[in-house]
């Protein structure tokens, strides 16, 4: 093939031929012939069968091989020449008008893309430096050239809709490409602005957004190519998500980065960042270096929502993919390498906003929520809007258990039952206090007050001085307690409560000896068998029962025993020792008619 332009050329095989050297022969090396091409006029299919000639030579001495464009036109050398792909691809015509370079169909060999071509993908396109340079520029004054190579410069109108085809063939997705955030699009009143600044007309966003927050692109633009592709260039047809990696939290430096689009990984775009980074740094003791968030999730233009949209915003933001950014706590790294959970950007922005009912959601409770919380928090009202996950993260308050299982959730408790404007039954510490006793006293800061009970009935819960308060952990102590403040708890949880807020227990308090002339009695086997192994074998009977001087109905020594002075006090005594405290009832009725036996026995299948 090379003979034909070359006529000079000796056939190969003569290259070692003594006769040629006698004569100085010169030799032409192979890249020297192929620079010679430059210039040539040869129809596309001669330059394919030319490639073909040349496709087992070294890829290093071809590379300023001439190719013939679609448009007409000879590029030196393969590098950043566009293929025309066999099922057609992106118009020849179309690429040239973005300034792109095309090699004419007939003469597109796959030697060319091992000199560096490239198959003329949708994906392939968009992303070539003239087409980038396009789309930067696609706002300035001046029009862009690009090196196009006819003429014809495509004004803002007609690259939008070159960009935006090759966006849908391409199957963007939003933020795959978010440079694409410059191009120049028509907005609602026919001016341009980048994308970036655009919302969905009818989208999720523009449904919750402030009015006149953004402007929306042209409908009929909208209308035509549909939310994925316009949100692959950056419009903002739902939330905007941030995620960044190893973000400095450093609030002097959390600020937006410069340029023509926003960046997907620009914590600086969160609106009030730095004030949750102060926030976040003012959970651990200040080092030289500040803690590094390994990785940032977090919703953008939550400033953007109108305050009556916030219910239809808080559904968006409850589902993926912006679920993660809400619920989801961020991990710290500390300078000492040590790893800390903080709370979320989104959750933190969230409940310092009146996004719930008109209100923050930080410190309110659920309508409906968990009964024991009632009183110690305002409620909100959260219907269509029962996800509980999401509400925690909030910090509405839906259980005790959510409460406790959050950070500081003890402390908070805590706090709230030493307000004395905060109204609470004795039912309600009761339930509370067996919940606090659960948790590790490692994890709650003592409080100086207490919420307690008088030891009286009826009486309302007050607020005492820490010191003063004693667990109640026994019933037959309760006469005696006096004017003690009680803290109520179950039984099996009476020690760990004591242990975790650190007060006295009402057993170690109350002198508590018995008084008076008993008989012993043996314990009804009926009664034992209601009761199990633990009940004792008998019990003391007295005409007067008092314990520290004060006449009572019963009394369980720490020896063991149980005495009483009525029928009903034997009841408690037993069920008490034995651990089935809620028979006690039972065993008065067995005691007053051991008839009943069988009756009662059937009755406990229903337990």
């Amino acid at each position: 093939m090379l003979a034909e332009v070359l006529p000079s050329l000796l056939p190969a095989g003569l290259e070692s031929s003594p006769a040629l050297r006698t004569l100085d022969i010169a030799r032409v090396p192979l890249t020297e012939a192929v620079d010679r091409l430059a210039g040539l006029e040869r129809a596309p299919g001669w330059w394919y069968r030319l490639y073909e000639s040349l496709a087992g030579v070294d890829p290093d001495r071809l590379t300023g091989l001439p190719v013939p464009l679609a448009s007409g036109r000879t590029a030196l050398g393969p590098r950043h020449i566009l293929l025309p792909l066999p099922d057609g691809g992106p118009a020849a015509g179309a690429l040239a008008r973005l300034g792109l370079k095309v090699a004419h169909p007939e003469a597109a060999h796959p030697l060319l893309e091992k000199l560096g071509a490239l198959p003329a993908t949708p994906r392939a396109v968009l992303t070539t430096p003239q087409v980038r340079a396009a789309v930067a520029a696609s706002l300035d004054e001046e029009p862009w050239d690009g090196g196009l190579e006819t003429e014809g410069l495509p004004d803002p109108e007609e690259l939008a809709e070159l960009v935006l085809g090759l966006v849908r063939d391409a199957g963007l997705e939003a933020g795959d490409e978010p440079w694409l955030g410059a191009l120049a699009l028509p907005d609602e009143d026919g001016e341009l602005a980048p994308a970036c600044e655009l919302v969905l007309p009818g989208g999720a966003f523009a449904s919750v957004m402030r009015e006149d927050a953004l402007a929306a692109v042209d409908a009929d633009l909208a209308a035509r190519w549909g939310e994925k592709p316009l949100a692959a260039c950056g419009v903002l047809g739902s939330f905007a998500l941030v995620r960044a990696h190893d973000t400095v939290l450093d609030p002097d430096e959390l600020e937006p980065r410069e340029g023509d689009w926003p960046e997907p990984d620009d914590a600086g775009l969160l609106d009030a960042v730095d004030v949750w980074s102060e926030d976040v740094l003012d959970r651990f003791p200040d080092t030289p270096v500040p803690p590094v968030a390994t990785e940032l999730l977090a919703v953008r233009d939550l400033d953007l929502v109108a305050d009556d949209r916030w219910p239809q915003a808080l559904a968006l933001l409850a589902r993926p993919p912006f679920r993660e950014a809400l619920t989801a706590p961020v991990r710290v790294l500390l300078p000492d390498g040590t790893t800390e959970s903080v709370r979320s950007y989104t959750a933190w922005w969230l409940r310092g906003h009146p996004v719930l009912d008109g209100r923050r959601p930080a410190g309110l409770l659920a309508a409906g929520g968990d009964p024991l919380l009632a009183g110690l928090y305002e409620e909100a009202d959260a219907s269509g809007f029962e996800d509980a996950e999401v509400l925690r993260a909030l910090g509405v308050r839906t259980t005790t258990t959510a409460l406790l299982d959050e950070p500081g959730g003890a402390a908070e408790l805590l706090d709230r039952l030493a307000d004395p404007s905060r109204e609470v039954s004795a039912a309600q510490l009761h339930g509370l206090y067996s919940a606090l006793a659960t948790l590790d006293p490692e994890e709650v800061t003592l409080p100086e007050d207490l919420r307690a009970v008088p030891a009286a009935p009826g009486g309302a819960p007050y607020v005492v001085d820490a010191t003063e308060a004693f667990v109640a952990d026994a019933p037959d102590l309760l006469p005696l307690a006096g004017d003690r403040p009680l803290l109520p708890v179950r039984p099996h949880l009476a020690a760990a409560l004591a242990e975790l807020l650190q007060v006295g227990r009402l057993s170690e308090a109350v002198p508590a000896a018995v008084g008076g002339e008993g008989t012993v009695h043996d314990v009804p086997a009926a009664v034992r068998t209601l009761l199990g192994p633990r009940t004792p074998a008998t019990y003391t009977e007295y005409e007067e029962l008092t314990a520290g001087g004060v006449e009572v109905d019963w009394r369980h020594t720490p020896d063991g025993t149980v005495h009483a002075a009525t029928v009903e006090g034997v009841a408690a005594g037993l069920a008490w020792a034995a651990g089935q405290w809620p028979r006690r009832f039972e065993v008065a009725a067995l005691l007053e008619d051991d008839s009943r036996t069988a009756e009662l026995a059937r009755d406990r299948w229903f337990d």
